[in-house]
């Protein structure tokens, strides 16, 4: 058996302790930075759980929309995406979002009316599908005949 010894002044003790703690938070402010990967997406929000939130958070994305939801319901993620369903899932990968994950959860879709949109269609929706307080999914759309559906970002140029 071999037995060290070290000999450490407490002023060496107290540095070496603070420095573990020091690299240790740098560490971990580094990994939650970087640890994101959909950083620039859609479901980056931590938590929506109120009207005030998903209001304040569309307008984040440039949106205008009417105070209160013109439509909230329950829907759940079907465990099998039909062509309908991959297309939409499609648009939400591209925003960094994936709806088969959800596969089968109860979740709820808030409809706004949007007031801002660029070419001052007065028929155009926005959707946030959330579940337990996170947006999974999103879109702006408008719902005249012949319609459009395109992401959460508020069109640019």
């Amino acid at each position: 058996m071999f037995v060290y010894t070290a000999k450490f002044s407490r002023k060496k003790l107290v540095i070496g302790l603070i420095s573990v703690v020091v690299i240790a938070a740098v560490i971990l402010i580094i990994a939650g930075v970087f640890g994101q990967s959909d950083k620039d997406s859609v479901s980056a929000v931590s938590s929506l759980r109120s009207n005030e939130d998903r209001v304040g958070y569309l307008s984040a994305l440039g949106w205008q929309v009417e105070e209160e939801p013109v439509e909230t319901v329950s829907v759940r993620i079907p465990e099998k995406f039909e062509s309908v369903l991959q297309d939409y899932n499609s648009l939400q990968r591209s925003q960094g979002n994936d709806l088969e994950k959800y596969a089968g959860k109860l979740c709820t879709r808030y409809t706004y009316k949007v007031t801002n949109y660029p070419t001052g269609d007065e028929s155009v929706v926005a959707d946030l599908i959330v579940y337990r307080g996170k947006v999974i999914a999103g879109d702006v759309q408008s719902v005249a005949i012949g319609g459009f559906m395109q992401g959460l970002e508020y069109p640019k140029g």
